[in-house]
């Protein structure tokens, strides 16, 4: 059973690096058609604009910081000018920091829950006109959401949250036909680790190794697919069992 997502439109956030890269690129080499924004201009955005060029199909990438909601309204107007409808949404965009909480200020608190649950919020509702029956909404969670983390209340208190807002929405809007999911990622490979770190974190994943942020990006291509037309509201690990 092949995940294809022809005839399919995606949009997703933070979509140039990472994870959010790998999606890109999954749904893309998948069928679909995507639109990715970004935040910041970089290499990254060019490289993934010329390997976009090679899977076929209708890409577009388009500047804009989700926890504005101004660009937002920018980001899902091109989209569906470009699309005239959207099928799968995958709101990835995040921010992290490690601040002990006797530290923790409002004004750092209010960036990261702005950018990884408000704007997840934002682009959702948003995007809903655009949306049709069958369509998946996808959030990239933590799985540190269910254990939590010392260092990163803020973080962890965001990723929490979208579950709860997915078990949420899930109820309103499968009348429609529209189906919400939370993929969970654990320790994924997407930066230069001292080696002293990944051993110590290997040491504590069943597996034995770092996830691969593709590994990631295949769990959204079938929950984007037909293939997972009854699954909504659930919270999906994706942490090689740590």
């Amino acid at each position: 059973m092949d995940i294809r997502l022809d005839g399919k439109t995606a949009l997703v956030t933070g979509g140039t690096r990472g994870i959010g890269r790998a999606v890109t690129l999954g749904l893309a080499r998948a069928g679909a058609d995507v639109c990715a924004c970004y935040r910041t201009e970089s290499d990254a955005v060019e490289s993934l604009a010329r390997e976009l060029k090679t899977t076929g199909g209708d890409h577009r990438l388009i500047k804009a910081d989700v926890a504005d909601p101004a660009e937002v309204t920018r980001l899902i107007e091109e989209c569906g000018s470009a699309f005239g409808h959207l099928d799968v949404v995958v709101s990835n965009a995040g921010a992290i920091s490690h601040i002990p909480f006797p530290d923790l200020e409002l004004d750092e608190w209010r960036r990261i829950i702005d950018t990884n649950l408000t704007g997840a919020f934002t682009v959702t509702q948003q995007a809903l006109p655009l949306l049709r029956p069958g369509s998946s909404l996808i959030y990239i969670g933590s799985k540190v959401a269910m254990v939590g983390l010392p260092l990163r209340a803020h973080y962890t208190a965001s990723k929490a949250a979208l579950v709860g807002f997915a078990r949420t929405l899930c109820k309103e809007l499968g009348p429609q036909g529209i189906r919400v999911n939370v993929v969970a990622p654990g320790i994924i490979d997407t930066t230069d680790l001292p080696s002293e770190r990944t051993a110590q974190y290997q040491r504590i994943i069943s597996l034995g190794r770092l996830g691969r942020p593709e590994e990631i990006a295949g769990v959204v291509a079938f929950l984007a697919s037909d293939l997972a037309s009854y699954i909504t509201g659930e919270t999906i690990n994706v942490d090689g069992g740590t």
